[in-house]
């Protein structure tokens, strides 16, 4: 037995397919088949049932995959630990990004990562809350950022910046001439909303129910841009987070007002595995992103 079929046994339960669990191996099918009997046979057990199409496994397997999640967990621990004793800021570091943030947040920090961490090798992943919770917890990600929800309240997080959101309506709107707006002029309005699953669905709903407006339920966008571009085409208005809104107050079709009393914003952080040996690595990553970002949310 070893590491490596452990990390087979383990994407064969993800994926439910032998293919595919070998595909994210990178090796052969035949190859995963046979390191999986091979496992079988080392440990007395059979992990999966033989008779049906379907990859099923066993209860035995099902406690197995427990225990080599926790068992990989651990080694990724270990290779933490062991990479200290070189320099802190080198080396693979994979963080995920919310797809509210990532697209907006990463062209304004990467070239001063690159600067500050020239040995960082940073692999970048997008994901919803929810998937990036998930892939932190088994140690697919180092650390990830996102909008502070409750289902990361588990991990360590540093906080980054508070982002406020701006009130986004279409050329020609009663507000389009408007610099700010007070939240309870919302009171009695509709506005358009990002699909289920974006944390920032439920925290622009939490601010417009408490003004007294209301969600579109005939449409939910899938994306920021897709919201965007809605209100560009007159089919309503939105808030949107500030870092994806231009520097201009008019822009394709899109006018950008400043919210207010109370202003709506959330508060991105950082987080990470609490216990991780990394925590040095994580807090100088985290230094550096709240010096890049300071000056894109003063302007």
């Amino acid at each position: 037995m070893n590491i490596r079929d452990l990390e087979y046994l383990v994407a064969l339960s993800e994926h439910r397919h032998f293919r595919k669990a070998a595909e994210a191996c990178f090796v052969s099918q035949p190859t995963l088949s046979g390191q999986i009997r091979k496992l079988e046979t080392e440990l007395g057990v059979s992990l999966l049932e033989r008779t049906s199409r379907k990859v099923l496994f066993t209860d035995v397997g099902l406690s197995l995959v427990t225990q080599a999640r926790k068992v990989l967990h651990e080694v990724k621990v270990l290779a933490e630990m062991a990479s200290q004793q070189g320099e802190s800021m080198a080396g693979p570091l994979h963080v995920g990004f919310i797809p509210t943030v990532g697209p907006y947040l990463l062209p304004l920090i990467i070239p001063a990562l690159k600067a500050a961490f020239p040995q960082l090798e940073l692999y970048l992943h997008e994901a919803q809350t929810q998937v990036l919770v998930q892939q932190l917890e088994e140690g697919k990600l180092d650390c990830i950022i996102l909008a502070a929800v409750k289902e990361s309240e588990h991990f360590k997080e540093l906080s980054l910046y508070h982002e406020p959101m701006v009130l986004a309506v279409p050329e020609g709107h009663p507000w389009a001439d408007r610099n700010e707006l007070p939240m309870q002029e919302l009171n009695g309005h509709t506005l358009l909303m990002l699909g289920d699953g974006h944390c920032l669905r439920d925290q622009a709903m939490g601010f417009c129910f408490a003004a007294g407006a209301k969600e579109d339920g005939s449409f939910k966008a899938t994306s920021l841009e897709t919201l965007r571009n809605m209100v560009a085409a007159g089919s309503g208005i939105t808030l949107l987070p500030k870092l994806a809104t231009p520097h201009t107050a008019k822009r394709d079709g899109v006018c950008y007002l400043k919210a207010c009393d109370p202003e709506p914003s959330r508060l991105i952080t950082l987080a990470y595995r609490p216990g991780s040996p990394l925590k040095g690595r994580y807090e100088q990553l985290a230094e550096q992103i709240r010096r890049s970002i300071s000056l894109h949310l003063d302007s």
